[in-house]
């Protein structure tokens, strides 16, 4: 009982961070006018996709985030994706790549897509990620999705959006 409540409080405490210290980051990033380059995972159940929901962001994404010195995009999205969901990825097929400005910086987002047939047991790590689900194709218009993930799916290479 001890154990879940402490558990519970340390989940608690993370999102507390994460939701302060993402404000003060988009600060720095736009001070120091930061160049970022990330990657994520459209991950398809049969027509379907998976979307998170972070403890500091508005928006729904895919699973994927930052690329680490001296990693591909592709290392960057299946360890992104272990880490966010709990899931090795096999080798992902890469569909190209938007620039775009959001969060106040600018960013090179790489995209991969995985198909799956069946929705696989995730594992969330309630901290940074709070939330995963699968969404229709019609239901994606009514969500509020980040920017990158809009922009993958209008097709809008180049895209350049305000933060």
């Amino acid at each position: 009982m001890l154990n879940g409540l402490f558990s519970s409080l340390q989940d608690f405490a993370w999102r507390m961070f994460y939701r302060l210290v993402f404000p003060v980051a988009k600060f720095w990033w736009f001070i120091s006018r930061a160049q970022h380059e990330g990657a994520l995972v459209a991950t398809y159940v049969g027509s379907d996709l998976l979307l998170l929901r972070g403890s500091y962001r508005r928006g729904w994404n895919f699973p994927g985030g930052g690329l680490k010195r001296f990693e591909t995009p592709e290392q960057a999205a299946r360890r992104e994706f272990q880490e966010e969901i709990g899931l090795l990825a096999p080798p992902l097929k890469s569909t190209g790549n938007i620039e775009g400005f959001w969060n106040w910086r600018s960013e090179t987002v790489h995209f991969f897509e995985l198909h799956l047939e069946k929705m696989p047991a995730i594992k969330i790590d309630n901290r940074e990620i709070i939330e995963a689900r699968l969404v229709s194709p019609g239901d994606l218009p009514n969500m509020e999705l980040t920017g990158a993930v809009a922009a993958y799916l209008k097709g809008d290479a180049g895209a350049k959006q305000a933060p």
